[in-house]
């Protein structure tokens, strides 16, 4: 009897797990809700794991910028673990987006949207800065851009390619940031 309840005693402690403790969410549902208010959220999934903005000073920021009579647009977020820093963005060279449009995500040079992912380790002093192209493409949807107030909202995907040639896919991405112009 002493055992069993004992036993019993035992599973109980162990089965009142809090939800951080034990997840039953999956990646995916730990992204951040897809928005249009300015709510300041970035998540991605990064070769299917979580990828959220923190731990570090301006862990995020965004612009849309008018420079010499052409636009530029920038979103990245990072996050940094253990000395590694993870960061992801999209950017646009010399080109103007508009609420509802696609843009493929190619290489960076004027008149293209772009993805870059961005590794370095400060205590091994390995850095990598990986950028999409024409072989490992990716998308940006913009789903709101509003100007009083700056908002841009989005949903982004793409492939980029490291220096040991192996992709990493950037998956489920989404953005609801407020600007500087």
């Amino acid at each position: 009897m002493k055992k069993s309840i004992l036993l019993s005693a035992f599973l109980l402690i162990f089965s009142c797990c809090t939800k951080d403790e034990v997840s039953t969410q999956t990646e995916t549902e730990k992204l951040t809700p897809a928005t249009q208010t300015g709510a300041n959220t970035f998540s991605c999934l990064l070769d299917g794991k979580i990828f959220k903005p923190g731990l570090t000073n301006n862990s995020y920021q965004c612009f849309y910028q008018l420079v010499n009579g052409q636009y530029y647009f920038n979103v990245n977020a990072s996050n940094q673990k253990n000395g590694l820093l993870n960061a992801i963005g999209i950017a646009t060279e010399q080109k103007v987006i508009v609420s509802g449009q696609s843009y493929s995500l190619l290489e960076r040079i004027n008149g293209n949207a772009y993805g870059v992912y961005y590794v370095g380790n400060s205590i091994s002093g390995m850095d990598d800065l990986m950028n999409t192209s024409t072989l490992n493409t990716g998308e940006l949807k913009i789903t709101k851009l509003s100007y009083n107030p700056n908002i841009v909202s989005g949903t982004f995907w793409f492939d980029v390619k490291d220096n040991q040639n192996v992709v990493h896919q950037i998956r489920d991405g989404r953005f609801d940031m407020q600007f500087t112009q």
